[in-house]
């Protein structure tokens, strides 16, 4: 009786069923790696820009960081797809190769290192598809598909930031090398995680809801998904625009570097209370959610055209960092509700690329427009509304659609 009291309660917390806790462990090891890999390659154009750096230099920079999503679109999606019966296989060779790939960056210089800090990328992009195919296999019973998401985002925030920590003090104490090689083993580490995830994590679902259906493994979108990844992609082209538009104004402000910082952890902030209110969530619509995301965007961005000021340029950003982490836990919880199984592959590869696409995009048309404030975040207030209304639009003709057969069935 008395094992069985203390066990209870092990098994009532819904982070212990489904395989979910092996999950998370998975996430931390991926986060941490790839920290310790950003952190020990901070010096390099690919990784970093320089404050002063022409506008056209910048440019070059945004779409450099689209290169991996050539691969993760056409290639790794469909790839993943058809080896979801081997989900936890295709999860672990991420991880191999990064260790790998990390382990071999610690002996290169220069140019050398650019190849391979590509594989890295590509890699940790392929994992993100295949773990946010996994969630809903391994879905506790008590826990929603925006709770459990951002419950492996509110993970990988702290692992990243504590990693993020220890590298720089590594590369202090000795050189990036060691950074490199102790990312190496967190990705070791994170394989380990990944053979013991539960052999759920490969099973295909035999049934084709609402969301998708398979022609030719050809994925189509319904209505409903369609503008919930419109919506989305409207709030990453926000974060990508105020990144570089408030960057370049402030700076030619002269404000200081400490009060720009203070704008970029007003974003950072936002994005973890965002992250911190999904966990919390057990809400079965994540569609709610994302239209309400949409709408603080807009205010903070109305209220920010209204009285340029240094604070009100970190409330836009406050606002479109928790709209956007909102955004992105609605978007994974709609595709892993409303999309086949055999298809979730396909559907998050295509959903990461339109979803970096749109930050290059808000990025370019940041760095391109005038150095006003007023304007600046007009447009992007006036853009955002935009999006609330076709939401909202986009969601009642879905509705509709839906209740029309219904409707004439009744009659």
């Amino acid at each position: 009786m008395r094992r069985t009291s203390r066990a209870a309660p092990r098994r009532a917390l819904p982070w212990h069923r489904g395989g979910f806790v092996p999950l998370v462990r998975v996430h931390a090891s991926h986060t941490a790696g790839d920290a310790l890999i950003a952190v020990s390659l901070a010096g390099s154009l690919f990784f970093s820009v320089p404050v002063g750096e022409a506008r056209g230099k910048v440019a070059l920079y945004l779409l450099t960081s689209m290169a991996p999503f050539a691969v993760v679109a056409p290639v790794i999606g469909p790839l993943l797809d058809r080896a979801r019966s081997g989900r936890r296989w295709a999860i672990v060779v991420t991880f191999v190769a990064r260790a790998v790939l990390a382990w071999s960056m610690a002996g290169v210089d220069g140019l050398a290192l650019y190849p391979l800090a590509f594989g890295v990328l590509v890699c940790s992009k392929g994992y993100g598809v295949a773990r946010s195919a996994a969630v809903p296999r391994l879905l506790p019973e008590d826990l929603s598909l925006v709770a459990a998401n951002a419950r492996l985002s509110a993970t990988g925030v702290v692992t990243g930031a504590v990693a993020a920590g220890l590298g720089a003090l590594v590369i202090a104490a000795s050189s990036a090398s060691w950074s490199l090689r102790l990312a190496t083993g967190v990705f070791v580490a994170g394989a380990v995680f990944g053979l013991r995830l539960p052999a759920a994590v490969n099973s295909p679902t035999a049934a084709l809801p609402a969301g998708a259906t398979a022609t030719g493994r050809r994925l189509h979108l319904d209505g409903n998904v369609r503008t919930t990844i419109v919506a989305t992609v409207s709030l990453r082209a926000l974060s990508g625009y105020l990144t570089m538009f408030l960057a370049f104004l402030l700076r030619s402000k002269g404000v200081s570097t400490a009060q720009l910082g203070f704008v970029v952890v007003a974003g950072a902030v936002g994005s973890m209370v965002g992250t911190g209110l999904g966990a919390m969530l057990r809400a079965r619509a994540p569609e709610i959610l994302l239209t309400t995301s949409l709408a603080v965007a807009t205010v903070g961005c109305a209220v920010a055209a209204q009285s340029f000021s240094l604070g009100t340029a970190a409330l836009a950003a406050l606002s479109s960092g928790l709209a956007g982490s909102l955004g992105k836990l609605s978007l994974d919880s709609v595709l892993q509700r409303d999309i086949d199984d055999e298809l979730h592959g396909q559907a998050f590869a295509r959903s990461e690329t339109a979803l970096q696409l749109a930050w290059v995009a808000g990025g370019g048309v940041g760095i391109l427009l005038p150095l006003r404030g007023g304007l600046g975040l007009g447009l992007a207030a006036a853009a955002m509304l935009a999006a609330t209304v076709t939401t909202i639009v986009g969601r009642g003709r879905h509705s509709a659609a839906l209740a029309t057969p219904a409707s004439r069935t009744g009659g």
